[in-house]
């Protein structure tokens, strides 16, 4: 592996597969993977806990901005090479992958301050390359200068399925129809948001895996790595 640094942003829609090939890829090249979409749930999740998010759905803004500086959210390392979400200390992995969390975090991503936050964070963890980020607006708006950027997309319903059965092989109890919903509500909020929308980089790779499998679309990442890491030199 050549000892070049890159980094490698990959967005698209919830429930497309980034964040999958963005941590197997990670694992391949030995570079620091960053799920961007793991901030802004562990962001909801407090928000949910601490009475700032309403029965609702209505967000306390000042009492979120409020609490954004000491909110510390950081990724552990595990054993099997995964890593788990870390919220001031606490391993929140499974509880910001619940329903509850995916209803609420679109609108908590969509507010500037929180985006800001985040932002920095993301751009200080990847200060010294080497990393692959997956999130909405990574390639557009955290990194724009990205080696390697990567669109994701395939059809709501496609997403949907796939969310559908992870969640229930982890014993989730949802069904596919408000699955689907969630999914459809959350392409709408991040594609019209004002803070930094999802939209396609013009300088992105695009990948519809509607129709590829899981190790299908390992190759071809793998493949766009070694393209970029080449251009790079």
């Amino acid at each position: 592996m050549s000892d070049k640094k890159i980094i490698i942003a990959i967005d698209g829609y919830s429930s497309s597969g980034k964040s999958t090939m963005a941590r197997r890829l990670a694992a391949e090249i030995g570079y620091r993977y960053i799920d961007s979409g793991a901030m802004y749930r562990a962001v909801t999740l407090y928000a949910l806990e601490n009475g700032i998010i309403a029965s609702d759905g209505s967000i306390n803004r000042p009492a979120l901005q409020k609490a954004l500086p000491k909110l510390h959210i950081d990724f552990m390392p595990m054993t099997d090479g995964s890593q788990h979400t870390m919220l001031n200390g606490r391993d929140v992995e499974t509880e910001i992958r619940q329903l509850r969390v995916s209803d609420n975090v679109s609108p908590v991503a969509a507010i500037k301050e929180v985006r800001t936050a985040l932002t920095d964070l993301q751009r200080r963890l990847g200060r010294d390359k080497g990393i692959v980020m997956d999130g909405r607006d990574i390639g557009t708006t955290v990194f724009p200068d990205a080696e390697l950027k990567v669109f994701v997309n395939a059809s709501a319903e496609m997403r949907a399925r796939r969310r559908f059965l992870e969640m229930n092989d982890k014993g989730d109890d949802v069904n596919y129809e408000e699955v689907l919903a969630n999914v459809v509500r959350r392409d709408h909020i991040d594609e019209t948001r004002e803070e930094s929308p999802l939209r396609r980089a013009a300088d992105a790779v695009d990948l519809d895996n509607s129709s590829m499998s899981i190790d299908e679309q390992n190759r071809w990442l793998e493949d766009q790595f070694h393209k970029a890491l080449t251009r790079a030199k």
